[in-house]
């Protein structure tokens, strides 16, 4: 099979250091692999989005040498392919439809219990969940080895399409990943935790479960995802190289001393490799490092 991966971000802001880890880590797996590699812009949170962010990126990402090899796709743009996967649950039993707020949820610790604790209000869509069948869920992730989980257990019945008729992020990665042919996901590991429930779906909807590889996350000095704290200002398009090499370190890979950025990412491609990737959380630069880094 041939190897397909992807980068999949959210448009709620510019490229930053920690969004061109991901980037270039996947983006290195697919090439050292000789496969392909997409980008997915996952637009389904309108709320959250900001205008023109996505286009950013993907001309962010064009500047570091991270071109995608087909059309860039954006979630929106498949939601029939989501409501027929929520159909075809909903008839076969697995999934319910839910009115239950997180209020409603809170004296359960947040956990749906077996049965909803609130009626559907007059007018008011409802939400749908996923009838979590009872086991835990296994898998061998790239870096961070063996994981196990108990879905119904730790997460419960879990929402699968929005009151407001969006899909929920876990149906929604799940269905195109499938539609994509993606053979192996490599992302954060802040989506290490979301595995076991994607797996779950792909299980029920009858789909293939890729490989995984969940990279390092990079986090402030206060132990904070770097997209959630002051250092997260976007990446320079203008001078791509010193972030580069500081996505190189970070990723536990070897910098070569190359100029211009196809030289360098073409010698690092010939050079990855993927079992010096950090299983844990290395030091991230500090505020000045980050900036001269990064900016």
């Amino acid at each position: 099979m041939t190897y397909r991966g992807r980068f999949a971000p959210s448009p709620t802001g510019s490229l930053h250091f920690g969004s061109l880890v991901a980037a270039l880590g996947s983006w290195l797996r697919a090439r050292a692999a000789g496969g392909a590699w997409l980008v997915r812009i996952e637009d389904i949170d309108p709320a959250r989005e900001v205008a023109g962010a996505g286009e950013t990126i993907v001309a962010t990402l064009a500047a570091f040498g991270l071109r995608p090899d087909e059309p860039v796709r954006r979630q929106s743009e498949g939601r029939d392919r989501y409501d027929a996967a929520v159909a075809r649950l909903e008839a076969a039993g697995h999934a319910y439809p839910c009115a239950c707020s997180r209020s409603d949820l809170a004296p359960f610790g947040g956990h749906h219990p077996a049965r909803c604790v609130a009626p559907a209000p007059a007018g008011r869509h409802a939400a749908m969940r996923l009838r979590v069948p009872a086991g835990p869920v296994a898998f061998e992730d790239g870096v961070q080895g063996r994981v196990t989980q108990d879905v119904a257990a730790v997460v419960g019945d879990f929402v699968i399409r929005r009151a407001d008729g969006w899909p929920a992020y876990q149906l929604a990665v799940v269905v195109d990943d499938a539609a994509q042919a993606i053979s192996e996901v490599v992302r954060g590991a802040d989506l290490l935790d979301s595995t076991p429930r994607q797996i779950v779906l792909q299980r029920l909807l009858g789909l293939p479960s890729p490989a995984w590889m969940h990279l390092p996350l990079v986090l402030d000095a206060d132990g904070r995802k770097l997209g959630k704290s002051d250092l997260a200002r976007p990446v320079r398009a203008d001078d791509p190289l010193p972030a580069l090499r500081a996505a190189l370190r970070f990723l536990g890979q070897d910098v070569p001393r190359r100029s211009g950025v196809p030289a360098l990412l073409s010698a690092a491609t010939a050079r990855f490799d993927p079992a010096c990737i950090p299983r844990g959380t290395p030091a991230a630069p500090g505020r000045d490092a980050a900036q001269r880094e990064v900016s």
